[in-house]
């Protein structure tokens, strides 16, 4: 049997699955904001919509169910949870999160 995780160990695992989330909301969000809409809108194929907004929701569903999950093993304060969010919503804010979340497991590296 696997010995149990350590803190730091636990931490570290969230935070890379965090960077995935980020990534692959950030990336559906610009698919379906820059790639489907226009399709739709501008193309008549609404089709593009269809598949990419469940899509995109499953994504953004995986990625606040891990912020939640971060926040709350890792003790982050509100403004760093609220900046998560946020920058969730905005067209390439995912991605500007993933550097974060790389620089803070940097540090649980360094202090580890």
């Amino acid at each position: 049997m696997a010995a149990p995780l350590d803190k730091k160990a636990e931490e570290r695992r969230d935070l890379q699955l965090m960077q995935w989330a980020s990534l692959l909301e950030g990336t559906t969000l610009v698919l379906l904001v820059f790639i489907a809409v226009p399709l739709k809108h501008l193309g008549g194929c609404p089709i593009a919509t269809s598949i990419m907004g469940p899509i995109h929701g499953l994504a953004f569903l995986f990625y606040v169910w891990m912020m939640f999950r971060l926040t709350a093993s890792a003790d982050w304060s509100k403004g760093e949870m609220a900046r998560l969010l946020i920058a969730a919503l905005i067209p390439f804010g995912a991605f500007a999160n993933e550097r974060i979340l790389r620089k803070k497991a940097a540090e649980i590296d360094a202090t580890a």
